[in-house]
C-alpha cells in the first residue's frame, strides 16, 4: 500500500470528509448528507456466488471507505449506502472493479436479509415456496449502493468509464443485451472551478492544487489569490505532498500550513541548492580545463599534430569539435 493510497484512506474516513465528498458529486455543494448522520460499515466484505456448496467459492473484497447514510426524503426515511474508493493512479479496469464492489454489496444485503429470515419467531410470516427457495422475500427491498471513485492524480484520466467502453467490437444488436455499468468519477482535471469550489472542506485546495500541479505559474497564482490556501489542514497538506510530489515542510506539531509560506520556502531552498550545485559544477570544470591545458602543453613539447591533440581531446574529455578547437586555440603556445 502506497503513501498516497494510506493518507487518503483515512481522510476519506472522516465523516466531514465523506459527507463533502457526497455533497459535492451529487447535490453539487448543497449540505443534503449530515456527517453525524453517517455510520461506518465494515470495510471487509464477503459473499458467496450463488451455486452448490461444491462450486461456491467465497469471494472477499476490501472496500476503501463504506458509509451508511440516513436520510429524511418527503416525510418518509431513506436509507443508501455511500462508498469512495481512492484512486491515486488510473485504473483502466475501474467498471469492472466498481461493478463487482457493488455487487458484492448487494448480494451482502441478500444473504443478510435470508439470515434474518431464517431466524423468524413463531407468528411471523410463512413464506412462500419461492421465497424460501431464493431466501429474498417479496417485500424485501435493497439499498442502492453509490459508489464515486475519488482520484487523486495530475494526469488526465483516460481510462474507460464504463463497461461499454471495455466491450471489443460487436454489434449493437449483442450489446443491447449485455450489462453496462457506469463510473462515477471525482477527477482533479474534469472539474471546472466552480465545481471544485462546491466542497466545503480542504477536499477544495486538494483538487485545486492538484488540477493545476503541472501549471507551475497557474498554481502559484490560485495559491496567492485564494486565502484559504493560508490555512491548510495537515492531512490535507500531506496528500498534496504524496500525490505532486511537491515536497512541502509540514512542521510536526502544526495542525495547519500557510501553503503561500511553504511554497516559498520550496523556492528558496531550490535557489539556495542552486548555487551551490553551481559552484561544485564550476570548480569541476575548472579542474578538467586545468587538466586539459597541462596535456596541450605537454602533447605540444613532445611534437604532437594539432589535428592529433584536437582528437585526443574530444575522445578523453568528451568535448565536441568547437569545444576542443577553442581549447587548442587558448593554450596552444
Amino acid at each position: 500500500m502506497g503513501k498516497l493510497d494510506t493518507l487518503t484512506k483515512e481522510y476519506m474516513r472522516r465523516p466531514e470528509i465523506f459527507a463533502d465528498v457526497f455533497n459535492q458529486f451529487l447535490y453539487h455543494g448543497k449540505q443534503v448528507i449530515a456527517p453525524e448522520r453517517l455510520a461506518e460499515l465494515d470495510t471487509t466484505e464477503i459473499a458467496v456466488p450463488y451455486g452448490t456448496d461444491n462450486a461456491s467459492v467465497p469471494e472477499q473484497r476490501y472496500r476503501d471507505v463504506v458509509k451508511m447514510l440516513m436520510a429524511m426524503t418527503d416525510g418518509s426515511v431513506a436509507y443508501c449506502i455511500l462508498a469512495a474508493e481512492n484512486e491515486g493512479k488510473i485504473h483502466y479496469a475501474a467498471p469492472v472493479k466498481s461493478c463487482l464492489y457493488d455487487a458484492i454489496q448487494l448480494a451482502h444485503q441478500v444473504k443478510v436479509a435470508a439470515s434474518s429470515h431464517q431466524k423468524s419467531k413463531p407468528g411471523d410470516k410463512k413464506p412462500s415456496g419461492d421465497e424460501f427457495l431464493s431466501g429474498f422475500w417479496k417485500e424485501d427491498h435493497l439499498l442502492p449502493v453509490v459508489t464515486v471513485i475519488v482520484y487523486f492524480g495530475a494526469e488526465e484520466w483516460d481510462g474507460p468509464l464504463s463497461l461499454r467502453e471495455m466491450y471489443s467490437d460487436c454489434s449493437e444488436e449483442i450489446l443491447k443485451y449485455t450489462m453496462d455499468y457506469k463510473v462515477n468519477l471525482i477527477a482533479p482535471n474534469e472539474l471546472s472551478d466552480s465545481e471544485i469550489d462546491a466542497f466545503q472542506s480542504n477536499m477544495r485546495e486538494i483538487m485545486r492544487y492538484i488540477k493545476y500541479s503541472k501549471d507551475k505559474k497557474k498554481l502559484s497564482s490560485v495559491i496567492r489569490t485564494e486565502q484559504r490556501f493560508q490555512c491548510v489542514e495537515r492531512d490535507a497538506a500531506e496528500i498534496i505532498n504524496a500525490a505532486t510530489g511537491s515536497n512541502m515542510r509540514i512542521d510536526k506539531g502544526k495542525e495547519t500550513i500557510d501553503m503561500c509560506i511553504a511554497i516559498q520556502e520550496i523556492r528558496e531552498e531550490g535557489k539556495m541548492e542552486g548555487k551551490i550545485e553551481g559552484k561544485i559544477e564550476g570548480k569541476i570544470e575548472g579542474k578538467i580545463e586545468g587538466i586539459i591545458e597541462g596535456a596541450i602543453t605537454f602533447a605540444q613539447k613532445l611534437g604532437v599534430q594539432r589535428e592529433q591533440v584536437k582528437k585526443s581531446i574530444m575522445e578523453e574529455y568528451k568535448k565536441n569539435a568547437e569545444e576542443a578547437e577553442e581549447l587548442i586555440k587558448i593554450y596552444w603556445k
